[in-house]
């Protein structure tokens, strides 16, 4: 029996206020370190800590117009990052579709829970890091990468603070989280001997 095709994308989006490059393939096809270089020191901090707990083969590259602020760059990287997932993902057909994932950090805990159904959709709250900065890092710009993922990858996502007001363990709690939910509902479930996880048929 034949080892399955390995899921893996790559793109290069160029506008005038960013450069973005992502390679990634998905969680538990090709395990490898994270190699991350942006303008963003938090934000590379964060995506390292996705593709290492996602088990996830993840590169990004970013250039951006960050003498203004990190907005464009940060948002422009959820962009491309989402995109790369759908891409990868392909007709998601064999995955399991959902993932959830609790994750604690010292007095934090976050819960997040998504849908690889091809509705996108975001709920998000984290009301305590509203307004507050992580080093230089606007820590607004956490709502506005994860909506770009929702949106490119097609994907339901929930993200809810249960306890702590630490912000920089909130978002990393957050981030881990998302990476835990993601590895495993890109997973493939040997249950669906390769059908679409949907009562439609299609995703």
């Amino acid at each position: 029996m034949s080892e399955p095709a390995i899921r893996h994308a790559e793109i290069l989006r160029e506008t005038k206020e960013t450069k973005i490059r992502v390679a990634l393939t998905l969680p538990g096809d090709f395990p490898a370190p994270p190699r991350i270089n942006t303008p963003v020191p938090f934000l590379s901090h964060m995506l390292d800590a996705l593709g290492r707990h996602a088990a996830m083969a993840l590169e990004v590259e970013a250039e951006g117009d960050v003498e203004i602020d990190d907005h464009h760059t940060v948002e422009d990287v959820g962009l491309v990052l989402g995109a790369a997932l759908d891409q990868a993902l392909g007709d998601r057909v064999g995955i399991f579709r959902y993932g959830h994932f609790s994750l604690a950090m010292d007095e934090t805990l976050v819960d997040v829970a998504l849908d690889l159904g091809g509705r996108p959709y975001l709920v998000y709250d984290l009301p305590v890091i509203g307004g507050k900065w992580i080093g230089r890092f606007d820590c607004d710009l956490v709502k506005e990468f994860f909506q770009a993922v929702s949106v490119q990858a097609r994907m339901n996502l929930h993200i809810h603070l249960r306890a702590g007001g630490n912000a920089h363990h909130v978002v990393e709690a957050a981030f881990k989280g998302f990476a835990r939910a993601l590895r495993m509902a890109c997973q493939r479930d040997p249950a669906l001997a390769g059908s679409v996880p949907s009562t439609k048929g299609v995703i």
